[in-house]
């Protein structure tokens, strides 16, 4: 793909992403539109279209426009079942149920705060990943719109990843700081955490940022170009 990004996220047939210099970035017809405004990530799926500036401000499309959505987060994601979840600045862990998100805006934002600490949190369908400032991986289980926090125990799922992505199907895929790209098989409503870890190749010389939707594979190379793998 024609562009240069340095995350990207892909949801419910769109697909959106930001620049080494926060320009944010939406795909119209095979070509990557940017948009009048600064984001350091942007996330698009079930719960909305959702960014988050330098300052830590969180962005929410509204009627055509993004409105400043209460809160701080450095991180920010929109895959789960229309909740929003994310981390902030000091990777403590937030979400936000169904019922708030779609009142928004109110006088009140309840966000939930979720024991543990990450730097990177991604949800899906049912559950929850993230990973830790030590590329450890976690799995929450039992994820609805109703208790975005879920079961609220954390399982360790073997490995290291720097970030990891949950697509709207449930599948999970992720990027190592060495640049290697895996996915995670055997990932079912019934076993969320899955069995193992496969190796993919999508970019020759290394990966940066992963995205999954309607099999579709998105991927930022380590220099920023965009491959787009079908799966």
């Amino acid at each position: 793909m024609s562009g240069n990004l340095k995350q990207i996220d892909a949801g419910m047939g769109s697909v959106v992403g930001v620049n080494n210099l926060n320009e944010p970035f939406v795909l119209i017809n095979n070509v990557f539109i940017n948009i009048n405004m600064s984001l350091k990530h942007f996330s698009v799926g079930p719960a909305g279209w959702l960014g988050v500036n330098s300052a830590n401000n969180i962005f929410k499309l509204q009627s055509g426009s993004f409105i400043t959505f209460p809160g701080l987060l450095k991180q920010v994601d929109a895959g789960g079942d229309q909740i929003i979840a994310g981390v902030n600045m000091n990777d403590d862990i937030f979400c936000l149920n169904m019922d708030a998100n779609d009142k928004w805006p109110s006088s009140t934002t309840p966000w939930v705060l979720i024991n543990g600490k990450l730097k990177y949190y991604s949800c899906g369908p049912y559950s929850c990943w993230g990973v830790n400032s030590n590329d450890q991986i976690f799995i929450m289980r039992d994820v609805s719109n109703n208790v975005c926090s879920g079961s609220g125990n954390w399982l360790n799922i073997g490995g290291l990843l720097s970030m990891i992505e949950v697509a709207t199907d449930g599948s999970v895929f992720g990027v190592n700081y060495q640049g290697s790209l895996f996915q995670r098989t055997g990932v079912t409503r019934s076993n969320p955490a899955g069995t193992d870890w496969i190796s993919m190749v999508a970019c020759p010389n290394g990966h940066k940022h992963v995205s999954f939707d309607l099999g579709v594979l998105w991927v930022v190379c380590v220099d920023g170009s965009i491959r787009k793998c079908t799966l």
